[in-house]
């Protein structure tokens, strides 16, 4: 009898230790109030495809594009082709990686993109492990019905993603009186060129008044950074200033140069 009730005991928690784990994993909010300052799902869309239909460097692939508010949770997840497979699948959630990463290690004086973490965490950098340190929250990433990605009910959106990804694509959003609000990710092509629309998109949201960076360049202040190169012998390529992203193709390099310069 005992042995019996053992038994039930055990089953009943295998069923409900994993709706417990969800419950304790979502942290869903009052959306309208997190993201009052931050652009609605159709403000992200329109941006993100007027910046895709340019030419970025890459294959010209459709974007997912993603933005979180100062405190991590989603406000918006939007792509820009015909459904919701005209993307690569994978770049919903790398796209919310990076706008958590470019948020969660930017400040209001200082604007750290995604691409200028790239050198940083490599083997023997200055942030190596970085990319380890704050999982994705794979509960938030793929709960909800997939016919639901992309659109204004996206069930990412009211969740804090975590995430940290580490080359082009994540850019820190402050407004006009400089306050940073959150950041934008976006994937699906060459990360490269996801570099060059994310910094389209925001200054097309007028989002891009950024005090300062590490890029040297005060026009451009997280601009990505092409300063690495391959010594003799050496396997892993070297940044001068320690803030650089490999080169993807000549044009995405030249096009990065002449970006629109921050406000």
């Amino acid at each position: 009898m005992c042995k019996n009730k053992f038994l039930i005991l055990i089953l009943v928690l295998s069923v409900s230790l994993p709706a417990t784990a969800q419950a304790l994993t979502t942290s869903d909010v009052d959306v309208a109030a997190a993201c009052k300052q931050l652009p609605t799902h159709g403000q992200l869309q329109a941006a993100l495809a007027l910046a895709q239909a340019q030419s970025n460097g890459g294959f010209g692939l459709n974007m997912w594009g993603t933005i979180v508010n100062r405190d991590g949770v989603v406000c918006a997840v939007a792509f820009t082709g015909v459904n919701r497979g005209s993307q690569w699948p994978g770049s919903r959630v790398i796209s919310a990686q990076k706008a958590n990463t470019a948020n969660a290690f930017s400040l209001p004086q200082l604007s750290l993109s995604t691409a200028n973490l790239y050198s940083a965490v490599q083997p023997g950098g200055s942030l190596f492990g970085l990319q380890a340190s704050n999982p994705v929250d794979t509960f938030v990433a793929y709960r909800g019905d997939p016919a639901s990605y992309g659109q204004a009910n996206d069930p990412m959106v009211g969740g804090r993603i975590g995430g940290v990804n580490v080359f082009g694509g994540g850019l820190a959003l402050y407004n006009k009186q400089g306050q940073l609000l959150g950041a934008i990710g976006v994937s699906g092509d060459s990360s490269c060129a996801d570099h060059n629309i994310a910094w389209r998109t925001r200054h097309t949201l007028n989002l891009d008044f950024v005090p300062a960076g590490v890029s040297g360049d005060a026009t451009h202040p997280d601009n990505i950074v092409y300063d690495i190169t391959n010594p003799t012998g050496f396997p892993i390529g070297v940044s001068a200033l320690g803030w650089g992203h490999p080169v993807c193709s000549a044009a995405a390099t030249t096009i990065a140069g002449q970006l629109p310069a921050v406000q």
